[in-house]
């Protein structure tokens, strides 16, 4: 096999101006209610995209928790290397990529910290074994072995049994649009690819070539 010979035909789908909605958020909501309806797995998961100080990028999946006019949320450990390189440069990039329906979305914008209150309100909407987890997990610190998650489980699930409080290092982001971009593919590679930008606090829809 020549891996330089794999390629597929996109024909699944057209992405226009005149059926595409006007508010980026609202054409998200859209497609992402259709990969949900169309089983697509793990519909919800998202690549974020961030740089550190020494200007060198990192990627990691995480999971979409919410959104809203006010942008996308996910949560995680404040101290983990993308929590890091957040707090030295707050700007990221977020990437669904919906294979089974050939489609992409991009966006990019400003990040935040969600209130104590969100962060609140979904650490104890988690299942009890995450609640565990949050506080047993040195997230992207070198460790030993396996064996240093499950005895920091174990202790932490000793020392608060059933009500854990949320982590003073775990919580909420959230990323504040300012560019979005819709990927559907389509044949011979002439895809459509639609970007929406802040323009004077007004969404302008423009055409990419692909």
């Amino acid at each position: 096999m020549n891996i330089a010979d794999l390629r597929k035909s996109y024909e699944k789908a057209e992405l226009s101006e005149d059926a595409s909605h006007a508010d980026p958020l609202q054409q998200f909501d859209q497609w992402l209610k259709e990969a949900i309806a169309a089983e697509v797995p793990e519909p919800n998961a998202m690549t974020l995209a961030t740089v550190g100080s020494d200007l060198r990028p990192s990627t990691r999946v995480v999971l979409v928790k919410g959104y809203d006019a006010r942008g996308i949320v996910w949560y995680t450990n404040y101290q983990s290397r993308k929590g890091r390189e957040l707090a030295g440069n707050p700007f990221a990039a977020l990437q669904f990529h919906w294979v089974e329906l050939e489609r992409v979305v991009r966006i990019e914008g400003r990040v935040e910290k969600t209130s104590d209150e969100e962060s609140d309100a979904y650490f104890h909407s988690r299942p009890l074994d995450s609640r565990i987890g949050a506080w047993a997990s040195p997230q992207s610190e070198v460790i030993e072995s396996r064996t240093v998650l499950v005895t920091n489980a174990a202790k932490y699930g000793a020392q608060f049994l059933l009500k854990p409080p949320r982590p003073p290092h775990w919580g909420g982001y959230r990323l504040v649009p300012d560019t979005w971009q819709f990927w559907q593919g389509r044949k011979s590679r002439l895809h459509d690819r639609l970007r929406y930008r802040l323009d004077g606090g007004a969404w302008v829809r423009e055409r990419l070539a692909p």
